[in-house]
C-alpha cells in the first residue's frame, strides 16, 4: 500500500570563505542598483546586501518674521527715485544743446569783461591826457619811486620813498 522512500540525512558542513586565490567578480559603482549596498556582515566578510536609506533629518522651520518699515519703504522708494533720475537724464539730454549754446554765451560774455577791464582804463588814461594834459591844479606832476630790498627769503625789508 504504501511505499516508503528512503532519504537519506546529512549533517551540513560548515561554510569556508573561498581561498584568495580564487577570482572574485568586480562590480563597480555604477552597476550596484539604488537601495542595495556592501555591508559588512558579523564574520567579517564584505557583501551586497539591500538597505533602507536612512531618513534626511527634518529641517527647522523658522516662524516668520514680518518685514521691517524701513525695508517696505525702501522697497516703495526705489522706482521712484530711479524714475527721477532718468527723467531727469531725459531732461538733460533735451537740454544739451542750450547747456551748450549758454557756455558759449558765458564764454563770450567773460571775454567782454576781460576786454572791458583792460580797455576802460586805457581809455579813460588817453580822455584825461587829451582834455587836461594830465595836470592837477598846480600844473606840475609829482613823481612817487619807492625802493624796497630784502635779503634771503625771510630777511627783513628796508624801502625808501623819493618824491620828486
Amino acid at each position: 500500500m504504501h511505499e516508503t522512500t528512503a532519504y537519506e540525512i546529512t549533517t551540513p558542513r560548515p561554510w569556508t570563505p573561498a581561498p584568495a586565490t580564487a577570482a572574485q567578480p568586480v562590480i563597480l559603482p555604477a552597476d550596484i542598483p539604488p537601495g542595495v549596498d556592501w555591508v559588512t556582515l558579523p564574520n567579517g566578510v564584505r557583501t551586497l546586501a539591500y538597505t533602507h536609506p536612512t531618513p534626511a533629518p527634518p529641517i527647522p522651520v523658522t516662524p516668520t518674521q514680518p518685514i521691517p518699515a524701513w525695508a517696505k519703504t525702501t522697497a516703495l522708494l526705489a522706482p521712484t527715485v530711479g524714475g527721477g533720475i532718468a527723467a531727469a537724464g531725459i531732461g538733460l539730454s533735451y537740454a544739451a544743446p542750450g547747456f551748450i549754446a549758454m557756455s558759449h554765451a558765458l564764454w563770450s560774455a567773460a571775454a567782454l569783461v576781460v576786454a572791458a577791464v583792460i580797455a576802460v582804463p586805457v581809455l579813460l588814461r588817453t580822455a584825461r591826457r587829451a582834455v587836461g594834459g594830465g595836470t592837477g591844479s598846480g600844473g606840475s606832476t609829482t613823481h612817487i619811486t619807492q625802493n624796497i630790498t630784502a635779503t634771503g627769503l625771510f630777511g627783513r625789508a628796508h624801502g625808501t620813498l623819493n618824491h620828486h
